[in-house]
């Protein structure tokens, strides 16, 4: 009874789409990126319908439908292309942006202004 009256509201982004490459979530402002997988056969690299079972990526079958092998490799993709979209995966990742920090400079147009050349004196 306590889990549905507190149940933790987890956004799903069902707002980001999967064809761009990342973007704020408008729900809850997050920063997502998509991140495409694609999984093949170790032995001879046909590809493989790609899902996730228990938050780890797998396999749809167990065993390859070309060489009978079990064991499978999985490769992120950068960019997904037409061919690869029945059998790659998409996840979308919350990125912490928290690291980001840049610097602004500007001149005020309304006086002269001088340049220079800053040095370690200049700065202390």
């Amino acid at each position: 009874m306590f889990r549905i009256l507190f149940k933790k509201e987890e956004c799903y982004h069902e707002k980001i789409t999967p064809d761009i490459d990342s973007a704020y979530c408008p729900d809850c402002g997050q920063y997502i990126e998509n991140q495409w997988f694609l999984s093949r056969c170790a032995c001879c690299g046909i590809k493989q319908k790609t899902i996730v079972l228990k938050e780890k990526i797998s396999t749809e079958t167990n065993f390859c439908r070309n060489c009978g092998n079990n064991s499978f490799i999985v490769e992120k993709i950068n960019k997904i292309n037409f061919i690869d979209i029945n059998y790659a995966i998409v996840i979308m990742k919350v990125v912490d942006n928290k690291n980001i920090s840049f610097t602004q400079s500007w001149v005020d147009t309304g006086s002269v202004y001088q340049q220079r050349l800053l040095t370690d004196t200049n700065l202390k």
